[in-house]
């Protein structure tokens, strides 16, 4: 059964309750999450013929079968299809699909020293977080403000622990150095309480505290306090000006505004908390061409606020479909009233009026790039015979210092850019490879890689199948790549592979192309399109050394504490602290080692044998 019959053959069987319904197509594809208030009614209206869009009609054609959960309430229904929408990323939904996590400042409330930082995840640490800020950017910038303005510091418990003398943030006038205590803690406490007050909106009053406390000093001819106060209130102000928006009457809120053209919409999405701007970001969902901007702003909102806490007040320049829907199911969420309204005038309909500006903006823009980068793919195909330009590229690279910490790295492209999302790392395992064998290296990671692109393939899964395959490296590389693929029985007419080498000297500009069976050749030096295969190869270079960096670092934080059962970061503190290393802990007896606390005759033995083989 496909299609209609199926849809009729499951309308038998449905409740006439609220619930979430998926379709599916072949090889279990998710072609579709929706959500009803009573899901006989609304699954009925896929089986009747005719008055469908054609995206519906597409879907309802593709169907193979179907799945139902009932739920307490259409509320509820909402909150599971969002979770359900953003974890299986069905074909036919809008999707929001550059859903980062956006960072907070955190004034940590747990040490007598508070540390100011940035914060991302959930909030398991104690203290005070503000946000979210639009991005890492705002917040480092706003944080670096606001160190020449408070003084906190920024340095971890262990740094901290560790100092006997001022860092160089005490001597650029960025940290009080409460660390050596040339500040008491009562002392400290209290800038931290001022920077809290500050982020939460009381920055007039407090500029105006410190510019009276300023004339005192200068009164008393403390000059030297004087200064300093000068400094701070200077970088309150910056901080105060440096808002893009300062809304006098909204304390909290979202702004979104929509903009759509050419098939590609933008939302773009201002922070507005304790009266301050906080930074836009700006999303481009996917849908279908025929969806509006209602549609596509409603669904929008539901996965935006999936995990992250709703303001008391959003406002929009479309109202969304079944916005008193969205709006109590995001109240429930937060466990207090949210609004949903479109301002018609004043300073939030201004403040609605420049998002959507800045969202037009930003579809023309990506409008233009897109129009780019189709004549850069349409370049490539041409450069390397391809049937179409392609639609997904694959750039390869390897990354070691010596042999060691070897790491495989895998970067994507296609039509709209980097797909961060498909880029992969390979640890390499193979032990019997010599230290820095680049090609070994090189096959392991393809046949990695080819055997799980053929065994998706073979299921009826070809969508990760690159067009193009780009290795960084010359013949040398290529011959790797082709031996690799043989063995598990892929050709060259099988996956198209291009490695690209630098010219002599390493320059930019001189590279050669290697091609299975054919002669190398250069593009000319100021081809665009060599520029965009420059910047595919640098971008897997830039993944690669990323991976090894991070895997070298977490090998050196490895102790061979680590390997032995029973010893957790408390007891391996414990030991460490005891004997000042592992190496002490190493050269120890079985009676030193059951001196410290929490380590048993037991755990003792088997730690003296860890290391003295026994």
């Amino acid at each position: 059964m496909r299609g209609v019959d199926v849809i009729k053959d499951n309308l038998t069987r449905l409740p006439a309750k609220p619930g979430v319904y998926r379709m599916y197509g072949d090889v279990d594809e998710v072609l579709y999450v929706g959500k009803a208030r009573n899901l006989k009614a609304r699954v009925s209206n896929y089986a009747r013929l005719g008055g469908h869009t054609q995206r519906i009609a597409r879907m309802i054609a593709l169907t193979r079968r179907m799945e139902f959960v009932v739920t307490e309430s259409e509320t509820e229904a909402l909150l599971l299809e969002a979770s359900l929408i953003k974890s299986l990323k069905p074909r036919f939904n809008v999707l929001l699909r550059d859903d980062k996590s956006f960072p907070y400042i955190l004034i940590r409330r747990d040490h007598e020293a508070p540390q100011i930082k940035k914060y991302r995840g959930s909030k398991q640490d104690q203290g005070d977080y503000f946000g979210p800020f639009a991005s890492a950017g705002a917040v480092m910038r706003t944080l670096d403000t606001l160190q020449k303005a408070f003084l906190l510091r920024t340095c971890e418990d262990s740094v901290y622990n560790a100092r006997t003398r001022p860092c160089m943030l005490h001597q650029i006038k960025r940290c009080a150095a409460p660390c050596v205590g040339l500040i008491s803690t009562k002392d400290y406490q209290e800038l931290a309480d001022e920077a809290a007050d500050f982020l939460r909106g009381k920055g007039a009053d407090l500029q105006k505290r410190l510019a009276k406390e300023m004339e005192e000093a200068a009164e008393a001819m403390d000059f030297e306090r004087a200064a300093s106060l000068r400094d701070r209130i200077r970088a309150i102000a910056h901080v105060r000006g440096s808002q893009d928006v300062n809304p006098d009457d909204i304390e909290e809120a979202d702004i979104f505004a929509i903009s759509m053209e050419g098939g590609v919409s933008c939302v773009q999405v201002f922070f507005i908390r304790a009266g301050q701007n906080w930074g836009a970001s700006a999303h481009y969902p996917r849908h279908e061409r025929d969806q509006t901007a209602e549609e596509v702003l409603s669904a929008f909102l539901v996965q935006f606020y999936d995990k992250r806490p709703p303001p008391r007040m959003i406002l929009v320049s479309d109202m969304p479909d079944q916005a008193d829907l969205i709006a109590e199911a995001l109240s429930l969420k937060a466990n207090r009233k949210v609004e949903i309204r479109k301002p018609e005038r004043g300073s939030k309909k201004d403040l609605v009026a420049q998002a959507a500006r800045n969202a037009t903006e930003a579809v023309t823009r990506k409008l233009s790039e897109t129009a780019s980068q189709t004549r850069l793919l349409n370049e490539v195909a041409k450069v390397f015979e391809l049937e179409k330009p392609p639609e997904r590229i694959e750039i390869y690279d390897n990354s070691h210092i010596q042999g060691t910490n070897a790491v495989g790295g895998m970067v994507v492209a296609g039509p709209e850019g980097f797909m961060k999302n498909a880029y992969r790392k390979f640890n390499i395992k193979d032990t019997t490879l010599e230290p820095g064998d680049d090609y070994g290296m090189m096959r392991e990671v393809m046949r990695r890689r080819f055997n799980r692109a053929k065994k998706e393939r073979e299921e009826g899964n070809p969508a990760n199948w690159p067009d193009l395959v780009l290795i960084d490296g010359g013949l040398g590389q290529l011959n790797a790549v082709i031996e690799a693929l043989a063995e598990i029985d892929l050709t060259p007419d099988d996956v198209t592979l291009v490695s690209i080498a630098k010219g002599v000297d390493r320059n930019a500009g001189r590279e050669q192309f290697f091609r299975p069976g054919r002669a190398p050749f250069k593009l000319p030096e100021n081809a665009p399109v060599l520029y965009y295969l420059q910047r595919l190869r640098d971008e897997a270079h830039r993944w690669a050394i990323g991976a090894h960096r991070q895997k070298r670092s977490a090998a050196i934080g490895k102790s061979p504490l680590d390997e032995i059962e029973g010893i957790g970061p408390a007891r391996k503190k414990a030991l460490l602290h005891h004997f000042g290393s592992a190496k002490g802990v190493s050269r120890a007896k079985v009676a030193d080692l059951m001196e410290v606390d929490g380590v048993n005759e037991a755990l003792a033995e088997r730690i003296h044998g860890h290391f003295n083989g026994g």
